[in-house]
């Protein structure tokens, strides 16, 4: 009898064990990694296969009016994940970078002393299209040629004050993510709610 009670408990433990979804060890496993490491910072070209980065910047006028939580939760509601957030006075050499294509246009000066005025908020995002996605959800230059529902649409009245900058390209997404970004202020983690929003193409 004693012997029998053991075979089946031998054989209940066994199937229980079996029953234990593996991502648990997994999970152990991340945690473990990531402790092992310290922080998860990733450069500028380690982003997961199949999804981009972008840059997005809070002008002077979308933080003197208390708009950047406001912008930032249209993107997480969208699905795309900040990697970056930081607020800074921003120097003219920057600026002068940023908008190296700009410097012989008539506006220029008039742009530096408006992007200088006051504090901007510079943000990172990941996600599946988040370049062309985030272009369209900030709207046209042109605040009176931006959709309603867009960030320029909604906030803006003119082109010298249209709130929020982003990037247009892969290539300008890159060199400005490197010029505003340094390395280890971007990090890579894992949300949650990854697989259910996107289908990850590098599979």
């Amino acid at each position: 009898m004693v012997v029998l009670l053991k075979r089946c408990f031998s054989v209940v433990s066994h199937q229980f064990c079996s029953w234990i979804p593996k991502p648990t060890v997994a999970g152990v496993s991340t945690v473990l990694r990531y402790a092992h490491k310290g922080a998860a910072h990733t450069s500028f070209s380690s982003q997961a296969p199949g999804k981009e980065r972008t840059l997005i910047v809070v002008k002077p006028d979308g933080v003197q009016r208390r708009l950047v939580g406001r912008i930032i939760q249209r993107f997480e509601q969208r699905g795309f994940k900040m990697v970056g957030l930081k607020m800074l006075q921003v120097s003219e050499d920057l600026l002068s970078n940023h908008y190296r294509q700009l410097r012989m246009k008539p506006f220029y000066s008039d742009l530096v002393q408006y992007m200088t005025s006051g504090p901007v908020v510079v943000m990172a995002w990941e996600g599946h299209q988040v370049i062309q996605s985030s272009r369209n959800m900030v709207g046209q230059t042109n605040p009176a040629e931006a959709q309603a529902g867009t960030v320029r649409g909604d906030f803006s009245l003119h082109v010298s004050r249209n709130v929020v900058h982003a990037s247009d390209s892969p290539e300008g997404a890159l060199r400005e993510l490197q010029l505003w970004f340094r390395g280890q202020e971007l990090l890579d983690w894992e949300c949650i709610d990854e697989s259910i929003t996107c289908e990850d193409d590098g599979k």
